[in-house]
């Protein structure tokens, strides 16, 4: 039986405090949404000393002030500072109506009964392509290198973009995505969606990296593995790490280092996750 062990962000969880990093805000009037969305949007060190060097970019649901920006940034600085991965600019999307932008449609009325709006994703993920990306890139110095990052509900948006929509984002990094929703039905039809998927390397790299606890509901993440193992596509370079140790309220603390790196790394492992 699915049922959610928590449907808020981790910012919900006791958690120690993160320095707000030096950011800008923006606010884009989205015809897709119907509304006005703010946006928190981090340079890097080195962005404003140069007028034209362009940087990837990292996306983020649950990107408000009070929820995940502030752990974010501070961990992809750190990781900037020691050589892990490249510089890159961070963009926060705080939430208006969260568990409307971040799920699927969904069959089963106990998931409808969470909120007076769900099953948004698929308008939200239109918000990203056709009216935040394009705000983002006229605005700022941009490289066409994207990524996105979240957990639990987020990571469930996530993972749904990357088997919907592969081409959208380079990087995917999901924790503890709530692969429950719809009663797992985006993990069943996983290996369907892996299939199609085109068989041969695009031109740019693709990768994956997602995580799951001892709250995992239905071992979603272990069968999302599963899938992947049979038919993940030879361009696509993934790694999946089970915490059991772990809880849904503190494994984004302790392994966002970790999975950023994986997925975000440059050098020579640029675009290669070990197994």
């Amino acid at each position: 039986m699915y049922q959610p062990a928590t449907l808020g962000a981790q910012s919900a969880q006791a958690a120690p405090a993160d320095p707000v990093p030096p950011h800008d805000t923006l606010s884009v009037k989205s015809r897709i949404l119907g509304e006005r969305r703010s946006v928190n949007v981090y340079t890097p060190l080195g962005y404003r000393g140069s007028t034209t060097k362009r940087f990837p970019v990292l996306y983020m649901p649950d990107g408000g002030i009070d929820e995940d920006f502030p752990h974010v940034v501070n961990t992809v600085d750190s990781l900037i500072s020691l050589g892990v991965i490249p510089p890159m600019i961070v963009v926060g999307v705080p939430n208006t109506q969260r568990r409307r932008d971040l799920t699927g449609p969904t069959r089963f009325a106990s998931d409808s009964a969470v909120a007076p709006h769900v099953g948004g994703s698929a308008a939200f993920r239109r918000f990203f392509r056709e009216e935040l990306m394009p705000v983002i890139d006229a605005r700022y110095r941009t490289t066409r290198e994207r990524g996105i990052v979240g957990e639990s509900l987020a990571g469930l948006f996530i993972i749904e973009t990357f088997l919907h929509e592969p081409t959208l984002f380079d990087h995917y990094v999901a924790f503890d995505p709530s692969l429950w929703w719809n009663h797992a039905a985006l993990v069943d039809s996983a290996r369907a969606f892996l299939r199609a998927m085109p068989a041969t390397r695009s031109s740019r790299h693709r990768t994956l990296y997602f995580a799951g606890s001892r709250d995992d509901i239905g071992n979603g993440t272990a069968r999302l593995d599963s899938a992947l193992h049979a038919d993940a596509p030879r361009w696509l370079a993934w790694r999946y790490t089970s915490r059991p140790d772990l809880g849904h309220g503190d494994i984004f603390r302790a392994l966002a280092p970790a999975g950023l790196s994986s997925a975000l790394k440059d050098e020579t492992g640029r675009g290669r996750v070990p197994r």
